[in-house]
C-alpha cells in the first residue's frame, strides 16, 4: 500500500512539473512572438458620460483606448486626442454619424504603436506610461456643444455637436482612474486633435497637482489662416462649417471670439497666446493635409513627387513663408519647443516616433527632441532651413482609424 502511495505521488508531481514546464514554455513563446512596437487595445466606452450631455453625433456615448502604465511609469500619463479631419454641413455629419468618427458603437480594437509603443529601446522616455487615446465622434474638434434637429422628424438624422463636453467628460473618467496623481503628464492632439491641445492645454494643467510637470505636445494640428484668399478660401469654408455647426461662437474663449469671428478663432495662431501652459509643436512647413485641403486632391502626386509647376512651386513657397511667420517664435523655447521638418507628410506620434523611423533635423530626432524639451534637458527649436520644397514623404504613415 505504501509503496502504491509513492508511485501516485510522484506521478501526481511528474503531471504538477509537466504542466509548469508546459506554462513556462507557453508563456515564452508568447512573449517572444509579442510585438512591443505594436498591441491592440480595446474601447472603454463612458457610459455616465451620456447624462451629462457628452455624446458622439449619433447621441452614443463617448470612448477612450487605455493601456496602463507600469514601473516607474505608472504615475505618468500621455492624453492623446484623435484626429480625424471634421465634418462641414449636415449631410456631411450626417455619413460620418454612421461610423466610427461619430459614433461609438461602430468603434472597435485599435492598434497602439508609435509614442504608444512599450518598446523602451524605441520609446525610451514613454514606454511604460498610463496611455490614452481619447476616440474623436464630434467631427469639430472637441469644440462644440449644440445639436441639429432633423425637420422632417426623423430621429436618425438628429445630430449631437458635444465635443466640449465629450472632453470634459472623459477628463473627470481619467482624474478618477489615476490621473489626477500624475507626476507627470502631457496633453496630446494629432490632426483636428492638435487644436484642442493647445485650447485645453490649460484646463489639463489646472485639473493636475501643482506639483506635476505637464506640457502640451501638438502634432500636425497647426493650420494656419494663410494672407493670400485664393490659398485661405477652402480654409475658410471648412472652418465657416466647423464654427456654424458646432456653436463655436459660445463655446470658444471669449479672449478670442471678441476680437474676431468664431471661425478664424479655430486657427491656433490666433489662440495660442492665451495658452500659458508650455506646448510643443511637432510638424511639417509642408504637411499633405495642409496642402490637399488648399491646392486640391489632384496635386498631391505631384508635389510628392517634386514634379510641380512653377506656379504650384510658387504656391508652395508662399504656404511655407506663411506657416513659419505664424508658428510661435524661437525667443522663448522653453515656453513653445518646435520641430518642424519638410517632408510632405501628416502627423508623426504613431507611424514616425520610434527612433528606428523618426525623422531628423540637425541630427536631433522628433522624440530626443520632445522628450529633451519635455523634461527640461534641453529647450529645442528645430526648424529644417535648409529643404525649401517638400522633401518625398518616403515612409507612408500608419494612422488610428477609429
Amino acid at each position: 500500500m505504501f509503496y502504491r502511495m509513492m508511485m501516485v505521488t510522484k506521478s501526481l508531481q511528474l503531471v504538477v512539473l509537466l504542466v509548469c514546464c508546459l506554462t513556462i514554455i507557453t508563456i515564452k513563446c508568447a512573449n517572444a512572438t509579442q510585438n512591443p512596437n505594436k498591441y491592440s487595445v480595446n474601447p472603454t466606452i463612458v457610459h455616465s458620460a451620456v447624462s451629462k450631455g457628452a455624446v458622439c453625433l449619433d447621441g452614443s456615448p463617448p470612448a477612450y483606448y487605455f493601456e496602463p502604465g507600469f514601473g516607474d511609469g505608472a504615475e505618468n500619463w500621455i492624453v492623446h486626442l484623435s484626429g480625424g479631419a471634421w465634418c462641414m454641413n449636415v449631410t456631411n455629419c450626417q455619413d460620418r454619424a454612421t461610423t466610427s468618427n461619430g459614433s461609438s458603437k461602430k468603434m472597435g480594437q485599435l492598434d497602439f504603436q508609435g509614442i504608444h509603443s512599450k518598446n523602451e529601446s524605441q520609446n525610451p522616455d514613454f514606454y511604460n506610461w498610463n496611455k490614452v487615446l481619447v476616440a474623436y465622434c464630434d467631427g469639430g474638434s472637441f469644440i462644440g456643444d449644440s445639436e441639429y434637429i432633423d425637420p422632417t422628424n426623423n430621429s436618425t438624422k438628429n445630430l449631437q455637436f458635444r465635443g466640449q463636453k465629450i472632453f470634459y467628460a472623459v477628463l473627470e473618467e481619467l482624474l478618477e482612474k489615476g490621473l489626477k496623481n500624475a507626476k507627470n503628464a502631457i496633453l496630446a492632439g494629432s490632426s483636428a486633435g492638435g487644436y484642442p491641445a493647445i485650447l485645453y492645454c490649460d484646463y489639463f494643467r489646472d485639473s493636475l497637482p501643482i506639483k506635476s510637470r505637464v506640457k502640451c505636445l501638438v502634432d500636425s494640428g497647426y493650420f494656419v489662416h494663410f494672407k493670400n484668399p485664393v490659398l485661405e478660401r477652402f480654409w475658410s469654408w471648412r472652418y465657416g462649417g466647423v464654427a456654424a455647426l458646432q456653436g463655436a461662437a459660445k463655446t470658444l474663449p471669449k479672449s478670442c471670439t471678441s476680437k474676431m469671428k468664431a471661425e478664424l478663432c479655430l486657427y491656433a495662431e490666433n489662440i495660442q497666446e492665451y495658452t500659458k501652459t508650455p506646448f510643443f509643436l511637432y510638424m511639417s512647413a509642408f504637411d499633405n493635409i495642409e496642402t490637399q485641403y488648399t491646392l486640391g486632391d489632384e496635386k498631391y502626386t505631384t508635389i510628392d513627387e517634386g514634379k510641380g509647376s512653377a506656379c504650384l512651386n510658387a504656391s508652395l513657397r508662399e504656404m511655407r513663408s506663411d506657416f513659419l511667420n505664424a508658428i510661435p517664435k524661437g525667443n522663448d523655447p522653453k515656453h513653445r519647443g518646435v520641430f518642424i521638418d519638410a517632408m510632405h507628410h501628416h502627423t508623426s506620434l504613431i507611424g514616425r516616433w520610434s527612433l528606428e523611423v523618426a525623422l531628423e533635423i540637425n541630427n536631433v530626432s522628433a522624440p530626443i527632441a520632445f522628450a529633451d524639451w519635455y523634461f527640461d534637458r534641453k529647450y529645442r527649436y528645430l526648424i529644417d532651413e535648409i529643404h525649401t520644397m517638400p522633401v518625398k514623404n518616403t515612409f507612408k504613415n500608419v494612422t488610428y482609424v477609429l
